[in-house]
C-alpha cells in the first residue's frame, strides 16, 4: 500500500502536467488551424481587389495588404507606405515557421517583396513596423540575402531620422502646426529593426541610436506611475521637451492602452539585446502599471484608454492586448521572481481571445480577431478588425508554444 501511494505521488504530478501540456498545444492548433482558413480567405479575397485595382489603372503607389475593414465591412487595403503594410505579409511568415508548409512561405514572399520599395523611404520612422515584420521574419526563416540587403538598407534609412542633440528619432514629419519634433510611444517597436542590423553588421551607429531612443523616452515619456504619454514634442534647437500630448488617447494626462503596450514590449525587446537592467526594470514597471490597473477588465482585454470616461462601456482594444501577451512571454524569461504571473497573464489574454474575440470562420475579410481600436478620437477603426492585433496574436502563440516545448524563444 505505500509502494501503491508513492508511486501516484509521483505520476500524477505528471499527469497533470501532460494534460496542461496537452492543453495548451491543443489551443495553439486549432488558432493556427482557424488562422489558416482565415488567411487562405484573405490571400483570395485580396487577391480578386488588387486584381480589380489594376485594372483601374490609377496612378501611384499600388494597394499591397489588407489593413482593416471599411463602415460597410469591405477590405481597406493599403500602400507599402502605410505604417501596416508589413503585418499581413507578417502572419503568412508566422504560418509558414508553424507549418513547414511551403505555400505558405511563396504567399508571405509575394506579399512581402512589393514593400521593398520602402527601404528608402526616410519619411516615417514606422521602418520596424514595415520592413522588420515581414523581411525580418522572411529573413529569420529563409536566409535570403537579398532581404538581409533590404533590411540593412532599410535600417541605415531609419537613422537619418535620428538627432543627437534630441536623443531620439523624430515619429512624424505631419501636423507641423501642432509639433516641432514628435516622438511617440510606438517608436519602440522600431528599435528591433536597428539592433538586428548592429548584430549583423556591427556597426555601432544602430546599437547606440537605438539605446539612446530608448533612455530618452524612458526618461520623458513616462509619469511616476509608469504610464506613458503618446507623443512628446522637442524644440528643434535646445533639444527640451516642449509638449506632452496625446493623438490617439483619450487625454494628455491619459493612459492609452495600446501605448501602454507598446512600452512593455519595447523594453523587454531593448533589455534582450542590450542586457541594461534599467530596461528590464521599465518593462516590469509598466507591466505591472497594466495588470494593477482598476480599470482593467476581468478577461485582461483593455478598454481603448484606461483612462476612458464612459467605461464599462468604452471600445475594447484587442490589438493592446495581443501586443502585451506576446511581451509577457518573453517578460517572463529575464524576470523570473514573476514568471508564472507572467505567464498566466499571457495565457489568460490568449484563451479569453479564443473564446470570445475570434472573427466568424469565412468571414469578416479573413481577418483574425474582432473588436480592435485604431483611434476613438480620429474616429476610425473603431471596434474593427485590424491587421496588427492578428499579427501579434500569431506571434504570442508561437512564443507560447517554443516556451512550453523548450523553455527558449530564441
Amino acid at each position: 500500500m505505500k509502494n501503491f501511494i508513492t508511486i501516484c505521488c509521483i505520476l500524477l504530478p505528471l499527469l497533470s502536467s501532460c494534460k496542461s501540456q496537452s492543453g495548451a498545444d491543443s489551443q495553439v492548433k486549432k488558432d493556427f488551424e482557424f488562422a489558416s482558413k482565415q488567411l487562405t480567405y484573405a490571400i483570395s479575397e485580396v487577391d480578386k481587389l488588387t486584381a480589380e485595382e489594376a485594372k483601374k489603372e490609377k496612378k501611384g503607389s499600388p494597394l499591397v495588404a489588407p489593413r482593416t475593414l471599411d463602415k460597410d465591412g469591405n477590405i481597406k487595403l493599403v500602400a507599402s507606405r502605410d505604417w501596416t503594410s508589413g503585418f499581413f505579409p507578417g502572419e503568412l511568415w508566422y504560418m509558414y515557421e508553424y507549418t513547414k508548409d511551403q505555400k505558405w512561405a511563396d504567399a508571405a514572399r509575394k506579399f512581402t517583396d512589393p514593400l521593398e520599395r520602402e527601404k528608402t523611404n526616410g519619411r516615417t520612422h514606422d521602418m520596424g513596423f514595415k520592413v522588420y515584420c515581414s523581411f525580418g521574419n522572411g529573413y529569420r526563416l529563409t536566409q535570403d540575402e537579398n532581404y538581409k540587403n533590404i533590411l540593412l538598407e532599410s535600417a541605415y534609412t531609419l537613422t537619418t531620422r535620428y538627432k543627437e542633440h534630441i536623443g531620439a528619432i523624430r515619429s512624424w514629419d505631419h501636423s507641423t502646426d501642432k509639433w516641432q519634433y514628435p516622438v511617440i510611444i510606438d517608436n519602440m517597436m522600431n528599435l528591433e529593426l536597428l539592433f538586428w542590423a548592429f548584430n549583423e553588421s556591427k556597426d555601432s551607429l544602430f546599437y547606440n541610436i537605438a539605446v539612446n531612443h530608448a533612455k530618452t523616452t524612458m526618461k520623458n515619456h513616462f509619469r511616476d506611475d509608469y504610464s506613458s504619454y503618446h507623443v512628446i514634442d522637442y524644440d528643434t534647437i535646445t533639444g527640451e521637451v516642449v509638449h506632452k500630448h496625446t493623438h490617439q488617447g483619450y487625454a494628455h494626462e491619459s493612459a492609452w492602452s495600446r501605448g501602454q503596450a507598446w512600452g512593455v514590449y519595447g523594453y523587454t525587446m531593448c533589455y534582450r539585446e542590450t542586457q541594461l537592467p534599467e530596461f528590464l526594470e521599465q518593462a516590469k514597471h509598466i507591466a505591472n502599471y497594466i495588470f494593477s490597473h482598476p480599470n482593467l477588465p476581468e478577461d485582461l482585454i483593455p478598454y481603448w484608454d484606461y483612462d476612458a470616461p464612459e467605461i464599462p462601456n468604452e471600445p475594447r482594444d484587442v490589438s493592446a492586448a495581443t501586443v502585451t501577451a506576446s511581451a509577457l512571454y518573453e517578460l517572463s524569461l529575464y524576470d523570473k521572481a514573476n514568471a508564472a504571473k507572467y505567464v498566466k497573464w499571457a495565457d489568460t489574454i490568449l484563451e479569453n481571445l479564443s473564446k470570445h474575440y475570434l472573427a466568424g470562420e469565412g468571414k469578416d475579410g479573413g481577418f483574425l480577431l474582432l473588436h480592435s481600436t485604431g483611434s476613438k478620437p480620429g474616429k476610425f477603426e473603431v471596434d474593427a478588425p485590424i491587421s496588427y492585433a492578428d499579427y501579434y496574436f500569431l506571434e504570442a502563440l508561437l512564443r507560447k508554444q517554443k516556451l512550453e516545448e523548450t523553455g527558449k524563444l530564441f
